[in-house]
């Protein structure tokens, strides 16, 4: 799972000059900041449409945080685990069937049911890195062995159900991607129809920068240098999770923040996916379950996600990425090597 927050590979604005300028500012949501720039408007629409913008985000952070506060995710999850059933909610309602869509396209390495699992790692923090031991195994097997899904709530009469008490709900696996939809489409409602919303490196655009796409850095995750970069097209979102700035540390050891629902341990062999949907909601997901995929696995999990443009960084710094996705790149720096994520393609090195 990633976050609330999850850490992210950084995906860096390129900047933008000459005229007209880009309107721009900064709201705060899901303990990052989240920058708004749009183009071809005026700066009295643009004002409206982030004061609409801002109201959004904070009704999102207050009701959708999973350990702060009183929301109705907290509500939810209290209900859940005293064997009750929350009253019905739409919104809420509208999110679990879009979660449990994407658990089963996973095939459950995106699991926004396995809040408890985090709390026992202390991943329900905002001051990183913990310091300490990781949690006793069998506190962890125990949990697994109660297999919280998205797949154990019902909403039925009664409101939204589930007999399993282990289910907690964490939705910081998709929360940005639900976020940065959200925003253009209350931007187009306000008229802005050319815009970049980039929450904390994870983003997704509207229209153009004038003659051309908007521009997306990407730094390595471990340098931390811009490595590539990419051109937006409409409506495109592109997310990057990883596990290499939020984790656990001791005896020398870091435990990543991202767990495999499967195994109820981080995980460690891939350092960042980034990839390019359609939506903020599906990248989001899909860059989480990529990180747990791991390498070999990354491929076929794309695919059932139904994305082909996908990027990863493993524990080596080795790039490995699909066909379509690299005519999508342009390196800044060229990696050490590069290889493909297509199993019937060789391998190569980048030159």
């Amino acid at each position: 799972m990633r976050r609330a927050l999850l850490a992210w590979w950084f995906l860096g604005l390129v900047a933008c000059s000459g005229p007209p300028p880009a309107f721009h500012r900064q709201l705060y949501v899901f303990g990052t900041l989240v920058d708004v720039q749009a183009y071809g408007t005026d700066e009295a629409r643009f004002s409206q449409a982030l004061a609409a913008l801002q109201q959004r985000f904070q009704a999102m952070h207050r009701d959708w945080h999973a350990w702060k506060g009183d929301g109705k995710l907290i509500r939810l999850n209290q209900a859940f685990a005293e064997g009750r059933c929350a009253p019905h909610d739409p919104e809420l309602e509208a999110i679990i069937r879009r979660a449990r869509q994407l658990e089963d396209q996973s095939g459950g390495r995106f699991n926004p049911a396995i809040g408890r699992l985090i709390t026992l790692w202390g991943f329900h923090t905002d001051d990183f890195p913990i310091e300490g031991p990781p949690p006793d195994d069998r506190a962890i097997q125990a949990l697994l062995a109660r297999r919280p899904s998205l797949r154990d709530i019902h909403i039925d009469e009664r409101g939204i159900c589930s007999e399993n008490s282990a289910v907690m709900l964490d939705l910081g696996g998709f929360a940005k991607g639900l976020a940065v939809d959200e925003a253009l489409t209350i931007l187009a409602r306000h008229g802005i129809h050319h815009a970049i919303v980039n929450a904390g490196g994870d983003l997704r655009v509207a229209g153009r920068h004038g003659e051309r796409n908007w521009q997306v850095a990407v730094r390595d995750p471990s340098r931390g240098d811009v490595l590539l970069r990419i051109a937006a097209r409409d409506g495109e979102a592109i997310f990057t999770s990883g596990n290499y700035y939020r984790y656990r540390a001791h005896a020398g050891k870091r435990y990543a923040h991202i767990l495999d629902p499967r195994t109820g341990y981080p995980v460690q062999a891939v350092q960042s996916a980034t990839v390019i949907a359609p939506d903020g909601a599906l990248a989001d997901a899909t860059a989480t379950a990529l990180v747990v995929a791991g390498v070999k696995e990354a491929m076929q999990t794309a695919r059932d996600m139904g994305l082909d443009q996908i990027l990863l960084v493993d524990a080596s710094g080795t790039v490995w990425l699909t066909p379509a996705m690299k005519k999508r790149v342009q390196y800044i720096r060229t990696p050490a090597v590069e290889r493909w994520l297509v199993p019937e393609q060789p391998t190569r090195a980048a030159h």
